[in-house]
């Protein structure tokens, strides 16, 4: 029980930690002005849960990386596709409205697709790699996910607030330009990798 407890307290604060100021807050920022707060910690939730089990699978037993300088260029390009979308904005019928409030299914794949391309090969999924190597894999992977999520959480909480006192086109236009540095930001990322 010891070890769990190091692995899980160990894994929670290096992640807490490197997650403050990453892209993945400022994707969870955007997706927050854009949908309700509970899908869109859902959707973290899901993809860091499934990256960060990977992630300790990789570092627990595999000892490979995976080829991230493609997926990352993948990723960057369907931010830039999010950022256009957000900015021509959309319009709702009242019945689409309704659905929209009843339903928050596709904001969670939303989320959770965004989520799970940004992190695969970021530096939380390369530290969790690390940490599972020296500690157990099941208090590193949750330890690791619960601190990714809390530190996305902090986010939600900014753009939950500032989502209430905003101007919709202010939103609108500062989720595009949020979406743009996040695309541009791993397509970066991929190119140096690749080069």
């Amino acid at each position: 029980m010891e070890g769990f407890l190091v692995a899980l307290v160990v894994s929670f604060g290096v992640i807490f930690v490197a997650e403050l100021g990453d892209k993945s807050q400022l994707m969870a920022l955007t997706f927050a002005t854009r949908f309700k707060t509970v899908p869109v910690l859902i959707g973290i939730t899901v993809a860091t849960a499934v990256v960060h089990l990977a992630s300790v699978a990789i570092g627990h037993g595999l000892g490979a990386a995976l080829p991230t300088e493609w997926i990352s260029l993948v990723g960057g390009l369907a931010f830039l596709g999010f950022g256009a979308w957000t900015l021509r904005g959309d319009t709702l019928t009242e019945q689409e409205k309704r659905k929209a409030e009843k339903t928050s299914k596709s904001a969670i794949v939303a989320v959770s697709v965004a989520f799970f391309l940004a992190e695969l090969g970021d530096k939380t999924m390369l530290a969790t790699i690390t940490l599972a190597t020296q500690y157990g894999w099941f208090g590193t992977w949750l330890g690791s996910t619960i601190g990714m999520v809390a530190a996305d959480a902090l986010a939600i909480l900014v753009g939950r607030m500032l989502g209430r006192r905003l101007p919709e086109k202010t939103i609108r236009y500062g989720a595009a330009v949020l979406f743009a540095i996040c695309g541009l930001w791993l397509i970066l990322e991929a190119v140096t990798q690749l080069t």
